[in-house]
This record gives structure tokens, sequence and C-alpha cells, in this order.
């Protein structure tokens, strides 16, 4: 989306989908930072410690960081971890030691961030429903059973796409903000001296005093921050613009508004502390307000399940994941996709979370070891864009980003105070996954290493040609690379011994950026009378599609349709050489996942007859 289409129904589309994870935030992260202080009940000073650690990690992390730096480190207008380790794979060899390591680090931080979304949907959902045992402590039996069918019906209605979803969502979450502020608004009047949290003193005096603690004080504050990542990863559906309208206009003043509202409450009421937020509201309110926390805990969800949705598209174009089915959700914004495969995966992941934790409380301990994993890389990848995209002075990074990393640092220990207490679920879970991001990486360069020595040049083609018998029609083979022969044609005139009257070597491209120019999406050469190259480029938002890439080529010349040509696609059967440990367990899981990747014809958008596969044995 244009960064100038900051218009009201992206505002209201951004607060649904980009803001749901991090204004849930006051439904648990005050009540539980303050628990991890273990001050007695009525402590002036740890409500004030807390609140002012809230304050300043928000401002530096969520507004400097993400809101006002990392907005500006788009990948033309895509946001997330891998946007951003596209944008800087530009600036490095690809063959270096350090693009080696930078690979590395982008995929931890995507395989953290995976796991942050199968977490936040089970807390926050768990958070909110928790509460409607305000109004009927009996309900307390119905929480795991309520908590499941809602979140089924969170993912059922994903295939509607993201735009519909916003809709939906949008008008809730701005009923939802409104609320925080004006509800924390009421209690600040009522004793406006919590105010003097504002001060960062406040904050290093509860660090100090807890000297043991603080390192689980600062794990418990993380809570409010969770959803920064997402806000980043979420940019590419709505825009920079509307999103830093939304959160300078009303996201952060209502959270700001809240967590001081029910500081004020607690300095007054500490007996609130078992739901803070709660006892913001009258009572006679109370049903209609647990009624839209419930709304928009659903909501929070959405924020870092169109965040997984656009990592695994962009994983995939990448060629760091194997291919799976991604659906459009609108022909207007290429960012709107639905993922059916992770979508199911998401919500098995998330059931298991609810199950096996069966509250918020329990929760809190496995939620923010993996995000805070991915903050930290993202400044990392953000300070070299800095340097190598912006253009800025060895010290201005240094000092800018040494102090974004000091901070990421400091959260990244305290979150590993939460191993023992389920952080070891997620970060184990991202390990996993990591290890599979990897495996099919390696396993890619290795196959492509494996074909290279198959391949035969271009330049051989008129000798291979020569002795076939010509049929009328047209021919289109998909190719890998540009300047080899196609491995299916070369199996088509070895068992066919036919070629047709006019060939076409289709190469399609990811670039690395996001979307191609139409305009320049195709080139054609002409290898020789009635064989043609045509190579189309697709970015690594764009799906990539071979009815697109024939349209572009009418104008050129070259009128060929989809559906009056033959398709020949190469499949490679890969076997792994017989290896012990595990070189050989990943090459056997390489070639397991290369055989169940979705089929090139579903995924360039081919037509459903007229594709002839032809196989070929590659041993890695």
């Amino acid at each position: 989306m244009s960064e100038s289409r900051a218009t009201l129904p992206a505002l209201v589309g951004a607060l649904g989908v980009v803001y749901g994870d991090i204004g849930t935030s006051p439904l648990y992260a005050l009540k539980v930072s303050l628990e991890a202080t273990g001050a007695p009940q009525g402590d002036s000073g740890a409500v004030l410690g807390v609140l002012s650690l809230i304050t300043w990690s928000l401002f530096v992390v969520v507004t400097l960081k993400y809101v006002t730096l990392m907005l500006r480190a788009d990948n033309q207008g895509e946001g997330g971890i891998l946007a951003l380790f596209a944008l800087v794979q530009k600036h490095v060899s690809p063959l270096s030691g350090r693009a080696r390591w930078i690979a590395g680090l982008a995929l931890a931080g995507a395989a953290l961030f995976y796991c942050d979304a199968l977490i936040t949907p089970a807390i926050t959902v768990l958070s909110a429903v928790e509460g409607m045992e305000l109004l009927d402590p009996g309900f307390a039996r119905a929480v795991i059973p309520v908590t499941l069918g809602i979140l089924i019906a969170l993912f059922a209605i994903q295939r509607r796409g993201t735009e519909r979803v916003a809709r939906l969502f949008g008008p809730v979450m701005l009923l939802w903000f409104v609320t925080l502020g004006i509800s924390g608004f009421a209690a600040i009047v009522r004793d406006p001296s919590v105010l003097a949290a504002l001060d960062p003193r406040w904050a290093i005096a509860l660090l100090a005093g807890h000297p043991g603690l603080g390192m689980t004080i600062l794990g418990a504050v993380f809570l409010a921050l969770t959803g920064g990542e997402a806000l980043y990863a979420d940019m590419g559906h709505f825009g920079k613009q509307p999103v830093r309208a939304a959160w300078f206009g009303l996201v952060w003043p209502a959270l700001m508004l809240n967590y001081f509202g029910q500081g004020a409450q607690l300095l007054s009421h500490y007996q609130a502390i078992a739901h803070p937020l709660f006892f913001l509201v009258p009572q006679q309110l109370l049903p209609l307000f647990v009624v839209l926390a419930t709304a928009a805990s659903v909501i929070a969800s959405q924020a870092v399940i169109t965040g997984a949705f656009s990592v695994t598209r962009q994983a995939i174009q990448l060629d760091l994941l194997p291919r799976m089915r991604v659906l459009q959700t609108s022909a207007l914004e290429h960012g709107q996709i639905y993922v059916p495969v992770v979508n199911v995966l998401l919500l098995l992941a998330v059931a298991a979370f609810v199950f096996s934790f069966g509250s918020s409380g329990a929760l809190s301990g496995a939620y923010g070891a993996a995000v805070v994993g991915t903050m930290f890389v993202t400044t990392v990848l953000g300070a070299i864009v800095a340097r190598a995209e912006w253009q800025w002075p060895l010290a201005l990074t240094s000092v800018v980003f040494g102090l974004l990393l000091a901070v990421d640092a400091a959260f990244v220990f305290a979150n590993m105070t939460k191993l023992d207490d389920g952080g070891w679920v997620p970060v184990a879970l991202a390990t996993l996954l990591f290890g599979i991001f990897w495996t099919w990486r390696e396993g890619r360069l290795r196959l492509r290493q494996a074909l290279a020595r198959q391949a035969v040049p271009l330049s051989d083609l008129p000798k291979l040609l020569a002795d076939a018998t010509r049929v009328p029609g047209t021919a289109i083979f998909l190719a890998s690379h540009t300047g080899v022969v196609p491995s299916a044609l070369i199996r088509n005139l070895e068992h066919n011994r036919v070629a047709h009257e006019q060939i076409v070597i289709l190469n399609l491209t990811i670039t690395g950026s996001p979307r191609q120019d139409p305009a320049d999406r195709v080139r054609i050469e002409t290898l020789q009378p009635g064989v043609y190259a045509v190579h189309a480029r697709f970015g690594f938002m764009e799906t990539p599609d071979v009815r697109e890439a024939l349209r572009r080529c009418r104008p050129r010349g070259l009128r060929v349709f989809a559906d009056d040509v033959s398709w020949f696609l190469g499949w490679h059967f890969v076997r792994p050489r017989p290896r012990t440990g595990l070189a050989g367990l990943r090459m056997r899981l390489f070639a397991w996942m290369q055989r169940r990747s979705t089929q090139a014809a579903e995924f360039f958008n081919m037509p459903s007859r007229g594709v002839v596969v032809l196989g070929t044995d590659v041993e890695i």
C-alpha cells in the first residue's frame, strides 16, 4: 500500500490487524509485573516503579525503535524480519561468510516470531475469558471450552481475508482503545499522584531495590511490548503512514492512560490486583466491558496470525521453506493473503498450548521468551541497513543501535528467567523450526550444485533439436535457472524424440524486492527460430503467476495463451546419499520435504490440463 493512503478506513483497519496484540497487554502486563516484584499489598514504590518501567520501555522499544525507526527499514512497503533480511542481502555477497551468519540470524528471528504466533492467541483469549469469572465464579469450569471455541471461530474466518477481517475487527478495536483511555483517565483524575511514575527514577529505584528480582521484573514488564514485532511484520497490509498515525493518534495515548489508571486504582485499592483492568469499570458496565475485552483479545491474535502468513510467503519466495499454497484474498492489496496449511498448524499448536498450560497466568511464563529474540535480531539487521542503505555514519549507527541493542539484551536476559516456568517450550519449538529452515536452505543449495553438474548449456540446444521430429503446437518448459536447458526438455527429447514447432523456455525469478514493476515483468530472448527464452520476474511478496507472465509477452510480439499450449515441468526426485549422524538425518528430511512441497503447476497458477511432468533423479 502506498504511504499516502493513510485514510480513515486504513487507520481503523490498522487498529484491528496491527495493534490487536499490544493493545490487549493491559489485560495482564501490569498485574503480572507487580506480582513479579514480590512487594506487599499497598507498596506504592512497587506500583510506581513498574509503571515507570512500562512507560519508558514502551517509549524506547515501540515508539522509538519500531514506529519511528524500523518502519523506515521497509522493503518497498513490506516489513518483518524476512523483508529486512532481503534488504540486507542486497548489500552482502551471497558467497561470503558474512552472508551465512546473517542468514542464520534471520532464520532464527523468523523461527522465534512463529512461536510468538503460537502463544499470543492462547494467552490473550484465555486472559479475557477468565475475566468472566468476575460475573460468575462458577464460570471457571467453562474457561477452557469457551476459549477453544473462540479460537476455532477465529481461525475459521481467516480465509475471508485481511480486508474483511479488518472491516469487522477495526471498529471493535477503536471502541476498545477509546474505552481504555477514558477508564484510565477517570482513575487518574481521582488520584493524580500516580503521574509521578513518569519520572524514570522510580524504575531505577525498583530495580536497585530488588537486585535479585530485577531480571524477573523486566521479563514480566516485557509483556507490555510483545506486539512490537507483529506491528513491524504487518506494516505491508496497510502501509507505514496509517500504522504510525494510529500509534501516535490513539494507541499509545490510550495505553498510557490505562496503565496509569490501573496504577492509580491500585494505589487506592490494592485488592484490585486480582484484575486491575476490570476494576476501572463501573460495576453496572462490567458485563459489557468483559464482552468487549473478550472481543479485543480475539482480535489481538490477528496481528500475529496475519504476520505469520506474511512471513511464510516471504520465506517461500526467498527459498527458506518448501512451496505451500498461498491464496490472494484481495485484488487490490498484494499483502493480504491466506495460507491454509499455516492456518491449520497454528490452530492445532494454539489449542495444545491452551490445554497444556490451562490459564493465562501459567502461559505468561512462556510468553515473550521467543519474540524477544526476534526483536534482538531485528535491531542487529536494522543496524546493517542503517549503514549500508541509509548511509549513516558509523558513530551515529553505534550510538542509536548500541542503545537499542543494550535494551534488547536486557530483555533477552530477563526472559531467560522464564525458561523454568514454561519459557523453554517456545524456545525449543523455535530451535526445531530453525532446524527445518536451515535444513531446507542447505538442501536447496546442495540440490542446485547437483543440478549444475548435470546441466546442459543453452548453447547445446540447436544440436539437441537437430534430429528431433517437429510437431505442431507450442510447448512451454519451466526452467529453474537461466543459461541451461530445462531438464524436462532433455527428458522429453530422450523419451518422446519430438519437439514442438514453437518452444518457450520460461524462467521465473524471485527478486529481492517485494514487488516487481509490471511494465518490466518479462524479457524475451530469441534463441533460434521458433525457440524463445522468457525471463519473468516477481517480487518476494508476490505469487509467481505464469498466466500473468504470458499476458505480458503478447505486447512484445510473443502471442502465447496459457490454455493453448502444452506445459512441461521437471520434477527432481531427490535421493540422499547414505550418511550417518545428523548430516544424514538432515538430508533425508530435506528429501522428504522436497517430495511433499506444493507442485509447481498449482504454485505457479498453471492451467489444470495439459501439464506433463518429467522426473529426474538427483543424488545429494
